[in-house]
């Protein structure tokens, strides 16, 4: 049997937890692997953790300043060498979500094609990964370097993801602080003809908040997944928050649907969530009418507008923790600051803006601790997918490919070309 298959058919047949010993031993039998590690992206995207038999015990590699760091945010391989011994590097990603990094270390330098085999051995790993979690909580358990808080659990287990690809958008999101977030949430879905993007704020602290958000959540999944428009979406779920706390508690959300083929954006904003675009070089907020909270009063009427996406356009979400921070001597993290974070991040992927607006957040605080929970979604419009043989989109797809020299940084993000 071709050892690319074979390979490949032990990540399919073996039980989720036995992947990264599965892959070592194949890895050594048919590529004469010395070494097979796999490394996990934290949620704070700040470390990767070694994926080991018990959990919490193996110590965090830094992304910042090494090679598994370089190929995780650049999303391409990187290189080091110990003697003849080489060691790549190569990204774990399913569909522009990010999950970490397969290092394998060869005895000699081999042939550019054997990197090539290894990379797909990567990229099969990560569908793997993905389907594993259902299973297994070992990657789940591989991505914490500290405990999270039960509201934090709650969070990141309602999020689609943290990056998404596809030929007519990029998107990424980053909840901070990761170990502890309440009540912040985004949420997307794709069909063939829309995709839709929700950003909540729910009001409160700790697990009540989280309880909040996952009402508000699940109840606009299930509104969106019965296939009524906008409006009603907003409508159903401000009706079961309602129905639940007689408005004590309610949800602010901004609802966006593009249409996939005309960029047509249709909007409801019920609350604090705010949009920030960038086109043409320049960063502007678009305003919406701010309606009422989910879940404010009984049979709330919610109205859609609209606006046009344009092909090249980034769009950047961000909630109050963001818009709302304090610095140190209590001046707000405000519009001007926003758009010179949006500015600066320009020539960053759409799944590295969200952790660089927040790193910088965070150094404005001067590690001060939040008031606030905070959110980032940050989103790239393409344009509609071309029809097959009617050629490539090269004008609007500038920010897919990474620049390994800016990195997450936000103060450097900006290329010179």
């Amino acid at each position: 049997m071709d050892r690319s298959l074979a390979v490949e058919r032990l990540l399919r047949d073996v039980p989720p937890h036995d992947l990264p010993a599965a892959l070592r031993s194949a890895l050594r039998e048919h590529f004469g692997a010395e070494a097979v590690e796999l490394l996990m992206a934290d949620y704070a995207l700040t470390e990767l953790c070694r994926v080991g038999t018990r959990p919490y015990t193996a110590e965090p590699i830094p992304v910042d300043g090494t090679a598994p760091g370089a190929a995780f945010v650049a999303q391409a391989a990187t290189f080091s060498r110990d003697g003849a011994s080489v060691t790549g590097y190569l990204p774990v990603s399913v569909r522009g979500d990010r999950l970490g990094v397969l290092a394998v270390t060869l005895p000699s330098e081999p042939e550019p094609p054997v990197w090539a085999e290894l990379e797909r051995f990567a990229e099969a790993l990560a569908h793997e990964l993905f389907v594993a979690d259902r299973d297994t909580d070992l990657y789940i358990q591989a991505r914490r370097s500290s405990r999270l808080t039960l509201a934090a659990e709650m969070q990141w287990q309602l999020l689609p993801g943290r990056a998404c690809t596809r030929a007519e958008f990029a998107l990424g999101g980053q909840l901070e602080p990761a170990y502890a977030i309440y009540g912040d949430c985004f949420d997307w879905s794709a069909s063939a003809t829309k995709l839709a993007v929700t950003l909540i704020n729910g009001m409160g602290e700790g697990s009540e908040a989280a309880l909040l958000t996952n009402l508000a959540v699940n109840a606009l999944r299930n509104a969106r997944r019965a296939g009524v428009p906008l409006d009603a979406q907003a409508e159903l779920a401000d009706q079961a928050l309602y129905a639940h706390y007689r408005g004590a508690q309610h949800v602010a959300a901004l609802l966006l649907e593009f249409d996939l083929a005309t960029g047509a954006v249709s909007v409801v904003d019920a609350g604090s969530p705010r949009l920030w675009r960038l086109r043409d070089g320049k960063a502007e907020r678009i305003v919406f009418d701010e309606q009422l909270p989910l879940g404010t009063f009984d049979g709330t009427i919610y109205t859609v507008e609209g606006f046009q996406a344009a092909a090249g356009d980034r769009f950047v979400f961000v909630s109050d923790g963001v818009y709302n921070a304090r610095g140190p001597h209590g001046d707000l993290y405000g519009d001007r600051e926003l758009a010179e974070a949006v500015t600066a991040t320009a020539e960053l992927p759409a799944a590295h803006v969200p952790g660089a607006v927040l790193r910088e957040l965070s150094t404005r605080r001067h590690g001060s601790q939040a008031e606030d929970d905070a959110m980032v979604v940050c989103l790239d419009w393409f344009g509609p997918a071309p029809v097959a043989g009617t050629g490539a989109r090269a004008a609007v797809t500038v920010r897919r490919a990474p620049d390994v020299r800016s990195g997450d940084d936000l103060r450097g993000a900006t290329a010179t070309t």
